[in-house]
C-alpha cells in the first residue's frame, strides 16, 4: 500500500520548585484531567495502532505496538501486559498498521477522540497529538519487522498528509546494537527522539525489578554508543515493591552510571523520573510517593549533572 495515498478505512524531599505534580492511578477521565494518565492504552478497534495520553508525551501518544506477539527480553514487574494471556497478534502486518495509523492520525487531528470515554472531559491541550511512539507489548527493536516499521512511518510523514508529528522509540537498549535497528534509526531526524530504559545502579537490583535478558553492562554501552551519535533521553521507572522503594545506595549508583555516561560523551537531555501508575499483573507492584521521586530526581541532578523531571 502507497501511504501517500488516502485510506477509507527516604532522603530529603527537594524544594518544592523541583517538583512536579504526580499522576494519580484511575482509570476514569470523568473525574480530573490527572486521571487520564491512569487510563489504558485505547486500541479504537485496531489490531497495532493505540492512543494513550501520557504525562511524558504531555498529552496524547498515538502508539504503534511493534511486538504485538509480546516478544520480550526483559520481565519487568511493573510491565502492564499480561504474558499469562494469549498475544494480540502473531506477527505485525505493517500494510495493515499504516493503514490503521492514517485512520488514527486523522481521527486526532479532526477532534474524533472526544467520542471515547477517556477523553471526553479532557482539556484541549492534553488531546494535541505530541509523538508517534514505537512501543507495544514487547521490546520493539527485537521486531524482525522494525525497520519496516521505521520506514513507513517515516514515508507517511514525508507524505505531507498530516502535520509533522515526531517519532519516538521506547526501548529498553538491549537491541539498539543490532544492525536493523542501526539501518532503521538512520531514518529519524533530529527531532525525532530515543527513549532508552534505564533504571538500575547494580546487576542485582536489575535482575529483581526488569529479570533481564542481557547484563547491565551491555545496556549501558549500548546507550553509551547511540548518544554519543544522538541524543538520548532516559527514561527510568522506580516502582514500590513489596511497599519499598529502590535503596539509597542503589540511587547512588544509579546516579554515578548517569554521571559516566555523561563524561564518555553521551548526549542526555533529560532523565525521566516516574513511578508504575497502570494496573499490572503484579499485585506486589505500587506506585513510589512524589517525595521519594522528587529526592531520586534530585540525586541525579547533584551526582550526574543532568536535567531531572519528575512526572
Amino acid at each position: 500500500m502507497n501511504a501517500c495515498q488516502p485510506n477509507s478505512h527516604s532522603v530529603p524531599a527537594p524544594p518544592a520548585e523541583d517538583t512536579k505534580v504526580a499522576r494519580p492511578r484511575g482509570t476514569d477521565a470523568t473525574r480530573s484531567p490527572g486521571t487520564a494518565f491512569g487510563c489504558a492504552r485505547d486500541f479504537l478497534d485496531n489490531r497495532f495502532v493505540y492512543t494513550v495520553v501520557s504525562p511524558r508525551a504531555r498529552g496524547l501518544s498515538v502508539g504503534v505496538n511493534v511486538n504485538p506477539d509480546q516478544f520480550c527480553n526483559f520481565d519487568c514487574a511493573y510491565c502492564e501486559v499480561n504474558r499469562s494471556e494469549k498475544p494480540r497478534e502473531a506477527k505485525l502486518d505493517v500494510e495493515v498498521m499504516i493503514a490503521e495509523l492514517e485512520r488514527t492520525l486523522a481521527l486526532a487531528q479532526n477532534n474524533g477522540l472526544r467520542t471515547r470515554e477517556c477523553y471526553q472531559h479532557l482539556p484541549e491541550e492534553l488531546l494535541q497529538l505530541r509523538h508517534v511512539t514505537l512501543s507495544g507489548d514487547g521490546e520493539p527493536t527485537l521486531s524482525e519487522n522494525f525497520a519496516a516499521v521505521v520506514e513507513a512511518v517515516t514515508h507517511l510523514r514525508a507524505c505531507g498528509r498530516f502535520p509533522f508529528f515526531k517519532i519516538v522509540l521506547l526501548t529498553n537498549a538491549s537491541g539498539l546494537d543490532q544492525p536493523a535497528v542501526t539501518e532503521g534509526l538512520r531514518l529519524f531526524t533530529p527531532r525525532d527522539e530515543v527513549w532508552a530504559k534505564f533504571e538500575a545502579g547494580t546487576q542485582e537490583y536489575m535482575d529483581r525489578v526488569n529479570k533481564p535478558g542481557c547484563p547491565l553492562e551491555q545496556i549501558l554501552a549500548n546507550i553509551l554508543s547511540l548518544a554519543r551519535q544522538r541524543p538520548v533521553i532516559i527514561q527510568s521507572l522506580f516502582p514500590a515493591l513489596a511497599g519499598q522503594g529502590p535503596p539509597a545506595s542503589e540511587i547512588e549508583t544509579y546516579a554515578r552510571h548517569l554521571k559516566d555516561l555523561r563524561n564518555s560523551g553521551a548526549q542526555i537531555p533529560l532523565v525521566q523520573i516516574y513511578s508504575a501508575t497502570r494496573p499490572t499483573p503484579h499485585s506486589e507492584c505500587g506506585h513510589l510517593p512524589l517525595r521519594t521521586l522528587s529526592a531520586i530526581a534530585q540525586r541525579v541532578r547533584e551526582v550526574a549533572g543532568l536535567k531531572a523531571e519528575v512526572f
